[in-house]
C-alpha cells in the first residue's frame, strides 16, 4: 500500500492520542530529507520521523535508531530556534490529503506566544517539509527550497507566503458517501473498473484502498453503511503487514480482501517501522554510500582486468619449452637457413616424424633468429615466478574489495562511516580533510561491533565492518572466547564470549554469521568457529583477514526471526 490519504488518516488519529500537548525536547536531521523530533508526552518520549523521502515520505513515530551528523543543517538550526521546548498543539490532516499539519505553540525572542505549523506534504518527489509562523503566513524555512524556476505556482522559500498544494475537486470519503454511489455501483459492476472510478470520485484513495472500497460495496446490505463502515475501521485501525504468494510485501490500516499472508502489528508506526526498516536502510546506504560504491566498483573492475591479463600472461609462459626447441633446433640447423626466409621447416630431433616449422624474422641473421627464440625462452621462464606472485596479489586485491562490497551491501548507515575511514586509510578514497590545514582532526574512532544475547544469556558480538573486526578478535575478544566466520566467503567476525558456550549458543551464533555474511539468502550455510587464541593476522595482511587451524563447522540456515529475537534478548 501507498502512504496515500486514507492511511494518512489513520496515522493523523493515531499521533493525536499519542502525541499532543508534548514538549519537542529533541530536533535532529539524521538524513538530507528526513527529520526526527522526540517528543516528550505521557511521561514517554516518542521519536516522530518527518520523511519527505522521494520514496519513502511519511509521518510516524519511529522507534529505528538513527545516527546524527556531527554538524546540524540550517534547517535543523531553525527548526531549533522556533520550536525547541514548544507545545504540540494539535495534529491535523487537509481533507483527506497527503498534507498534515503538526501545531506548535511556542514563545518568541520577546516572550510572546506565537503558533507556528510544521507541515508534511507527502507527495512522492514533491514531497516536503515546511516550518510556517501561522500569523503572517510566510515560510520560515522547508527541507528542500523550491524557486520560481522550479514551480511558478507556489515557492517554497524562507519569507515567500505558504500557499497550500492546488486542491482536488474530489469528495473528502470521510465527511460521507456522495448521492450517486449507488448509481455508480449499478453502472460498474466489475470491481476493478469501479475502483478506477471511486479513485477519481473520491480523495486520498490509492489503489489498494480503492480495490477493497470496491470489494466492500459490493457485499450484501445497503452501500452508503458499508461505505461508512469502511472509512469508520481507519479509526479504529488494525494496523496489518501482507506478503503476497510473489513474495511482495504491504502495508494496510486493517486487513484488506488480498491473497498473502498477514500479520498484525500494535500500532502504524510500528507497522511502519516494520515495513520499511530494511528498505529506506538500503536506500539511504546507497545515498550514502554512492562514492564508496563507486570506489570499490572500481577497484574491482581494474584488478579484476589485471587478473585476467596476468592469467593470459601465465598461458602464455607454458609456451616456453617450445621457443627453448626452437632455438636449439635453429642452432643445430643453422647452415640450412637462408637470411631473408619467413619461415623455415627442419627436422625435430626431439620428435624424428614430426619436422618442425619456425617462423623467422627476414630482418636478422639465422643465429639471430636463434638467439630471440633463446631470449623469449628466458623472459617466459623469469616471468613465471613474477606473474604467479601477483597473480596471488591480484586475487587478494578481488577477495578484498569484494568483501568490502559485500559489507556495504549488509551495511547500516552508521557502518559506512568505518568503511570510509578503512578506504581512507588504505590510500583508495581521498581523505579531503588533509587538505584544511586549519583545522585540527581528531582520531576517528571505531564504532562499537552489534551486541546480541543467546538463549541462555550468553553475550554475543558481531562486527560489521573490517576495523570491527579486527579490533573485536585482535582486541576486544578474550583468547578463550569462540570465533565464528561464515566459511570461504565474506563475512562478519563473531565472537561469543564465553570459553564453553552450550551448542544451542553456537547455532545461534552460527546464524548470526550466516545472516551478516554474503550467504544471507542461501540455506544450508557452512560456519566455522575455532577458540580466538588460534587465530592469527598475517604482517602486512589488509583489514579484516585472519588464518586459522584446528576450526569446526556447523551448518545453519539464516533466520531473520532469530536474529530478531536475539537483539531483543539484548534489550531485555
Amino acid at each position: 500500500m501507498s502512504f496515500d490519504g486514507s492511511f494518512t488518516h489513520a496515522m493523523v488519529h493515531e499521533l493525536q492520542q499519542t502525541v499532543t500537548t508534548g514538549r519537542v525536547s529533541k530536533i535532529n536531521q539524521p538524513y538530507a530529507n528526513e527529520v526526527v523530533l522526540t517528543i516528550r508526552a505521557n511521561g514517554h518520549n516518542h521519536p516522530i520521523l518527518l520523511s519527505a523521502n522521494p520514496t519513502y515520505a511519511r509521518i510516524q513515530v519511529t522507534e529505528i535508531p538513527y545516527v546524527n551528523p556531527p554538524v546540524p543543517t540550517n534547517f535543523t538550526m531553525i527548526l531549533r530556534k522556533y520550536l525547541q521546548g514548544a507545545i504540540l498543539k494539535g495534529v491535523t490532516q487537509a481533507a483527506n490529503d497527503r498534507v498534515v499539519h503538526l501545531v506548535f505553540t511556542a514563545r518568541n525572542e520577546l516572550g510572546d506566544q506565537q503558533e507556528l505549523h510544521l507541515i508534511v506534504e507527502i507527495m512522492a518527489r514533491h514531497s516536503n517539509v515546511i516550518l510556517v509562523d501561522q500569523a503572517s503566513g510566510k515560510i520560515l524555512d522547508a527541507i528542500k527550497h523550491v524557486g520560481s524556476d522550479q514551480n511558478r505556482y507556489r515557492l517554497l522559500l524562507p519569507g515567500a507566503q505558504y500557499i497550500t498544494p492546488p486542491k482536488q475537486d474530489l469528495t473528502d470519503p470521510f465527511t460521507g458517501p456522495r448521492p450517486d454511489l449507488a448509481t455508480t455501483i449499478r453502472e460498474f459492476p466489475n470491481r476493478d473498473v469501479l475502483a478506477g472510478t471511486l479513485q477519481h470520485q473520491y480523495q486520498g484513495l490509492g489503489k489498494d484502498t480503492a480495490a477493497a472500497l470496491a470489494s466492500a460495496l459490493h457485499q450484501a446490505g445497503d452501500a452508503n453503511a458499508n461505505f461508512t463502515t469502511f472509512f469508520a475501521r481507519f479509526d479504529d485501525p488494525q494496523p496489518t503487514l501482507t506478503v503476497s504468494p510473489k513474495g511482495k510485501t504491504s502495508f494496510t490500516a486493517f486487513p484488506y480482501p488480498t491473497e498473502g499472508q498477514q500479520q498484525a502489528a500494535a500500532t502504524l508506526s510500528e507497522l511502519l517501522d516494520t515495513y520499511y526498516q530494511d528498505k529506506a536502510e538500503r536506500d539511504r546506504v546507497q545515498q550514502q554510500g554512492s562514492v564508496l560504491i563507486r570506489v570499490v566498483r572500481n577497484e574491482l573492475k581494474k584488478n579484476r582486468n589485471k587478473l585476467k591479463k596476468l592469467q593470459r600472461t601465465l598461458a602464455e609462459t607454458e609456451n616456453a619449452d617450445e621457443y627453448r626447441v626452437k632455438g636449439e633446433i635453429l642452432t643445430t640447423y643453422l647452415y640450412q637457413v637462408k637470411r631473408g626466409d619467413t619461415t623455415v621447416t627442419l627436422p625435430n630431433f626431439y620428435d624424428a616424424e614430426k619436422p618442425l616449422k619456425i617462423a623467422l624474422s627476414n630482418q636478422l641473421s639465422p643465429n639471430q633468429n636463434a638467439q630471440k627464440y633463446f631470449k623469449r625462452y628466458q623472459k617466459a621462464k623469469n616471468a613465471v615466478s613474477y606473474v604467479t606472485t601477483q597473480i596471488e596479489q591480484t586475487q587478494a586485491n578481488v577477495d578484498y574489495f569484494d568483501n568490502i562490497m559485500a559489507q556495504i551491501e549488509l551495511a547500516a548507515p552508521k557502518d559506512l562511516i568505518d568503511i570510509r575511514l578503512e578506504l581512507q586509510q588504505g590510500g583508495y578514497l581521498r581523505d579531503h580533510d588533509h587538505q584544511k590545514k586549519a583545522k585540527k582532526r581528531r582520531k576517528q574512532q571505531i564504532s562499537k561491533p552489534d551486541q546480541f544475547t543467546a538463549s541462555d544469556g550468553t553475550k554475543i558480538s558481531v562486527g560489521k565492518n573490517n576495523l570491527q573486526n579486527d579490533k573485536l578478535t585482535l582486541h576486544t575478544a578474550k583468547r578463550t572466547d569462540i570465533w565464528l566466520h561464515v566459511k570461504d566467503m565474506p563475512g562478519s567476525h563473531v565472537i561469543v564470549h564465553d570459553a564453553d558456550p552450550s551448542e544451542q549458543t553456537i547455532l545461534e551464533a552460527a546464524n548470526l554469521a550466516a545472516y551478516f555474511s554474503k550467504a544471507r539468502a542461501s540455506s544450508t550455510v557452512p560456519v566455522d568457529y575455532v577458540p580466538v587464541k588460534r587465530i592469527h593476522k598475517p604482517n602486512g595482511a589488509k583489514p579484516g583477514f585472519v588464518i586459522f587451524t584446528g576450526q569446526k563447522t556447523v551448518f545453519v540456515t539464516p533466520e531473520s526471526t532469530l536474529v530478531d529475537q536475539l537483539t531483543a534478548n539484548n534489550q531485555k
